[in-house]
């Protein structure tokens, strides 16, 4: 079979390599080949909002990672969930469209990384965004992927609203904008009705480009190298190996388990975690898969009446939700537009806290377990994050196939703090959720707890709590006196010439809120880049 060519070769179709594909081909002289592991994002699944219900607690479109059993959650393997198609996670999330605050990539900064301080970032996220509502100096009109409100809302948002002034948390309708603190309406990454994802937005517009090349179904098995440099990657498509040559670069947007993963089948990564699995150690570098973290979350569910405007699993509700899907295909309006998540906030756990260390996500539906566990029944939940956990995990690989998963472990509450500040929120949370503002709707707790009891609700926690699917830092950016460091300020794997990562991984520590405008970010800056050093 004749190799490929290209310029550019980048693993992965997810937030930030749609980003990238797109930028990087707008030059016509340049060529770019796009390796993706799922398939073409064509479900009504992904384009239809509420569709989120239906891939998130399964395999549709959708890898369904576990984790290794977690100690801090009693022994429970946690669930991953990452999206298999174009688009990736962006294309099976809950389209929050959140930055997270401006202390978070001032601090990446602070860390050795120039270019990454929040007004240096600012200009990139004005650039990626068309915001239908804000126009001011914090938000960009005319950007690929739209960000707006959805079609349809419940009054029981505005019940949130006011249940969070009942306790403290003013309204704050710019919780991207001067200052994130507040509650408010989340904006989510929608357009006419349907999912805006980081495919719909950067990369279908483009696909008739004759220098953009797209291929889905593609496990990526290996970089190849030539010495110290990456020359190309190795990849199936069904049984059969392939290669793509690079000509300039390769860079992985795989993600913050893919990216990780493909280094250590490469050879590059900690040698004494090769070693177990017979791989030649191409360059010794051992911060691959190391530094992970990710949001820690709980979640709180009432029973509400099956009239509420709600998702629910009984007659009455799934007779709405049949009449909704109907009004979703002629007009795109209706609750099939709703992201489900529809209202939170951001506060401090304590008045002596800088910045928001806490997160609420209110929810038009009970949601047990992800979603995996069903009720027969109407509800209405609240999840709490902790923004920046202390708990530090690892990816590693379970085997030298690229079609088995890797070893997911998030360490999730190893660090004690996490957890006396995941009660803090959880009781704030349950504050917010039994004040007066929901008393004509609310019914009996899912799983009940004293909002007064610290340690049964900790007890809850551990029972209870896994990921908000913001999986950071396993190939994290740092400066050459930070050992751990797998890139620099420039996205450039340390030690190799020609690779580049360019996702979530690469964040040296997470941001405060939900992480996909930040992979977006990541992505434009890539771009950047690797055309300044072209």
């Amino acid at each position: 079979m004749t190799e490929m060519k290209f310029d550019y070769v980048i693993v992965g179709a997810g937030s930030a390599g749609c980003v990238l594909a797109a930028r990087l081909s707008e030059d016509p002289s340049v060529s770019v080949c796009l390796l993706e592991a799922g398939g073409p994002d064509s479900s009504v699944l992904i384009h239809a909002p509420a569709g989120v219900v239906a891939m998130v607690p399964t395999k549709i479109n959708n890898y369904a990672y576990e984790t290794v059993p977690q100690p801090g959650l009693n022994g429970r393997r946690g669930y991953q969930p990452r999206g298999k198609t174009l688009g990736g996670s962006s294309s099976i999330n809950a389209m929050l469209y959140v930055r997270g605050n401006r202390w978070d990539y001032d601090h990446w900064a602070s860390l050795g990384n120039p270019g990454w301080a929040y007004d240096e970032v600012l200009p990139l996220f004005m650039r990626s965004e068309n915001n239908e509502q804000f126009q001011n100096a914090f938000h960009g009109q005319g950007g690929p992927l739209n960000v707006t409100y959805p079609r349809f809302d419940s009054p029981l948002s505005q019940m949130f609203l006011d249940a969070a002034a009942q306790n403290g948390v003013p309204l704050n309708p710019d919780y991207n904008g001067a200052d994130q603190e507040g509650s408010f309406l989340y904006q989510v990454t929608h357009k006419n009705g349907e999912r805006c994802s980081a495919a719909k937005g950067y990369l279908t517009p483009n696909l008739n480009r004759p220098n953009l090349k797209v291929i889905t179904h593609a496990v990526s098995a290996k970089i190849n190298l030539e010495g110290r440099r990456a020359t190309g990657v190795q990849f199936y498509q069904g049984n059969q190996l392939q290669t793509v040559r690079a000509c300039r670069e390769v860079v992985l947007s795989a993600g913050a388990f893919g990216s990780p993963q493909l280094l250590q089948l490469s050879g590059i990564g900690d040698a004494s975690d090769l070693a177990p699995h017979s791989i030649a150690v191409a360059h010794n570098l051992p911060g691959v898969g190391k530094n992970l973290q990710d949001h820690i979350d709980y979640v709180q569910s009432w029973y509400v009446p099956s009239n509420t405007a709600t998702f629910g699993a009984m007659p009455r509700g799934m007779f709405k939700t049949f009449a909704a899907m109907w009004e979703w295909r002629r007009h795109r309006t209706g609750m099939i537009t709703s992201a489900i998540a529809s209202a939170g906030a951001f506060f401090k756990s304590h008045p002596d806290v800088a910045i928001p260390d806490l997160q609420l996500v209110f929810v038009l539906a009970l949601v047990d377990d992800h979603a995996r566990k069903m009720h027969i029944s109407h509800g209405i939940s609240c999840h709490v994050d902790v923004l920046r956990p202390f708990s530090r995990g690892t990816v590693g690989l379970q085997s030298t196939d690229p079609r088995v998963a890797p070893v997911i472990d998030p360490r999730f509450l190893s660090d004690e703090r996490d957890t006396q500040l995941l009660v803090k929120g959880g009781q704030m949370q349950q504050r917010i959720m039994e004040s007066s503002a929901f008393a004509s709707v609310r019914r009996k707790m899912l799983y009940p707890v004293r909002v007064d009891d610290a340690k049964a609700m900790e007890q809850d926690i551990r029972n209870r709590a896994d990921t908000q699917y913001h999986p950071v830092g396993s190939c994290k950016m740092g400066p050459d006196s930070d050992p751990m460091a797998v890139v620099d300020a420039q996205l450039r794997v340390k030690g190799v010439d020609g690779l580049r990562v360019a996702d979530a991984s690469i964040m040296p520590t997470l941001t405060g809120g939900n992480t996909n405008a930040a992979s977006i970010m990541i992505g434009e800056k890539a771009a950047d880049l690797i055309r300044v050093s072209k």
